[in-house]
């Protein structure tokens, strides 16, 4: 067997670094994407769905540290839903996630290209998108703690960023015009807008990705998690309530750079502050950009590793130990996703596939509670089961709402995991696949 096939992802990562990826990997949602959500609830409804969904992340991160501190493996719900329902349950996490997770980056990387526009207007959306896969594509080859440290600065950068904007803008809040037209469409713009709340913290559970690449797993995951959550919702709920004081929703809830544009109303489009919170947001963009990179790349790994996926997918880098062939796979079909959707619609299916995989997850660790009481658990979710109850619930509430005013989209979602379902049983590929053995005692035995 070749170096590149036996080669083994580097355990390098401590709890900083992990609280880097989570966070970096959610920040570009308080920099764009998020304001679509007044645009079909106006300002109280979508305050309305982010307290909601703001529950249910806290409730699923609570939970989902407990599957990955007992089961710290790159597939992340991929291999929780293998372990405790098969291959089909593999299946199901592995799909939701895949798509998740290939569809996140285009639309970062589009609102990287609109930023760039924004401020030199000679270079175009597509190109600057296409050149970022590019080159993240490269840092991601050079190892994981490379990475991790890069994500650590733009991360850093990105959240000091939101806070001097917020002290900004704050000073110019106006209660009047957040409450302007404040639920145009009722309560069924709430619905409507669950799958935008969701881009507020879309992709944290990413960190699962990367649990083979962390130094002591059972206690490090955790810290990570559990920060990043807790720094997100602070986050996430100050930039878009005061953001929403500062014009009438309907200026801001169809552009993909909020925060600039909300700026240059506060201090005027040609401010040299406008212009510098405007180059200085690409901090916030490129650090999501780069954690989604990570995470598409880990999950194509995993995938292929287990059989799901081709197994030249499932190889590792002998020389930089990082999955080469996931990262450039992945790449080539972000760049494809980048020619055919729009940012909205990509934020609405990206979140389709996180719900789904949320379902199962939380779904997988009830039945591993029953299934392996003895399995060793660093870490336990408080309150079980009300937390993951909480957590499936609105995730199962969120799906309905995101099927009933987005079908066409669900349609293909379940579509295709009607088709790819189809191909494992009718081809018998499923009885090739098995999950990889978690300890270093079952990888010898």
């Amino acid at each position: 067997m070749s170096a590149e096939n036996t080669a083994a992802l580097k355990k390098v990562l401590k709890p900083i670094h992990l609280w880097a990826i989570a966070v970096g990997l959610v920040i570009s949602g308080e920099y764009f994407g998020w304001n679509y959500g007044w645009g079909v609830s106006g300002t109280i409804g979508f305050l309305i769905a982010t307290l909601v969904v703001t529950v249910m992340y806290v409730t699923f991160i609570f939970s989902f540290t407990e599957l990955t501190t007992s089961i710290p493996q790159a597939g992340g719900p991929f291999s929780y839903a293998y372990r405790a329902f098969g291959w089909w349950g593999g299946l199901i996490a592995g799909y939701a996630t895949l798509v998740e997770f290939l569809v996140t980056p285009p639309a970062i990387a589009f609102a990287l290209g609109s930023y760039t526009h924004f401020l030199y207007p000679n270079l175009q959306v597509l190109e600057v998108a296409f050149a970022c896969y590019a080159i993240f594509i490269v840092i991601n080859l050079l190892g994981i703690k490379e990475s991790a440290t890069f994500s650590l600065v733009v991360t850093i950068l990105a959240v000091v960023e939101l806070l001097i904007y917020i002290g900004i803008v704050a000073p110019h809040f106006s209660y009047e015009t957040f409450t302007a037209d404040p639920m145009p469409f009722g309560w069924a713009g709430v619905f409507a807008a669950l799958p935008f709340a969701i881009w507020f913290y879309l992709a944290i559970e990413g960190v699962a990705m990367v649990a083979e690449e962390v130094e002591d797993p059972k206690r490090t995951i955790s810290r990570g998690y559990i920060y990043g959550i807790l720094t997100l919702v602070v986050l996430a709920l100050a930039v878009m309530i005061f953001t929403g004081g500062i014009a009438p929703w309907t200026q801001l809830s169809d552009i993909d750079y909020p925060l600039p544009a909300a700026l240059g109303i506060v201090l005027g489009r040609d401010s040299g502050l406008t212009q510098l919170f405007a180059s200085l947001g690409l901090f916030g963009l490129i650090a999501s950009f780069h954690g989604t990179v990570i995470g598409y790349s880990r999950q194509i790994f995993a995938l292929a590793r287990e059989g799901y996926l081709p197994s030249f997918l499932g190889n590792v880098n002998a020389r930089f130990q990082t999955p080469h062939w996931a990262l450039v796979a992945g790449g080539i079909a972000g760049c494809i996703a980048l020619s055919l959707g729009t940012t909205d619609q990509v934020i609405i299916l990206a979140a389709l596939g996180a719900v789904v995989m949320y379902m199962i997850s939380m779904v997988a660790l009830f039945a591993l509670r029953s299934k392996e009481p003895q399995l060793e658990r660093p870490f336990t979710v408080p309150l079980f089961p009300y937390f993951p109850a909480i957590a499936l619930g609105i995730s199962g509430l969120c799906l309905i709402a995101i099927i009933y005013y987005n079908l066409t989209l669900s349609l293909w979602f379940f579509g295709g995991l009607a088709l790819v379902a189809i191909f494992f049983g009718l081809t018998g590929r499923h009885k090739n696949t098995e999950p990889t053995p978690q300890s270093e005692e079952e990888r010898h035995a």
